[in-house]
């Protein structure tokens, strides 16, 4: 299983490490678009989706703030260009397999990480050496 998971990790281990590094960018840019990194949304306010159809067909200026109106904030394109980035889908049909690979990758060295945890923890105790941890 050791040998499995090494080369596993020598082949897909950069593209899981791409993906990991978008999701975070993908989140920290969605943090920053909502206007402050560590404020939530605004409660009672309605989301986008919910307000009303007549608003909605005025068009995207009617009944809306000044504020609101003005540009849209460049962090808010940051955050689907990490999506289509994190998903594979910048890259087309083979990027979205890749990216579907790596995900089962991340599942098989889960798995495996702990299969051979086990099988030391095993061999540990047949020693006498009844440490959860190494030292």
């Amino acid at each position: 299983m050791r040998k499995w998971h090494r080369w596993t990790t020598v082949f897909i281990g950069l593209f899981m490490l791409f993906i990991a590094l978008t999701g975070l960018g993908s989140h920290f840019a969605a943090m920053v678009a909502r206007g402050s990194v560590f404020e939530t949304e605004e409660r009672g306010a309605p989301p986008p989706a919910q307000a009303p159809v007549a608003a909605q067909k005025a068009g995207p200026s009617a009944g809306a703030p000044a504020a609101q109106q003005a540009a849209p904030n460049p962090a808010r394109k940051l955050v689907g260009l990490f999506h289509h980035l994190h998903s594979g889908e910048f890259f087309g049909p083979v990027g979205v397999i890749i990216s579907l690979l790596s995900g089962f990758a991340l599942v098989f060295f889960a798995m495996s990480g702990m299969w051979m945890y086990v099988q030391m923890f095993r061999n540990r105790l047949s020693r006498g050496r009844r440490d959860i941890f190494w030292k």
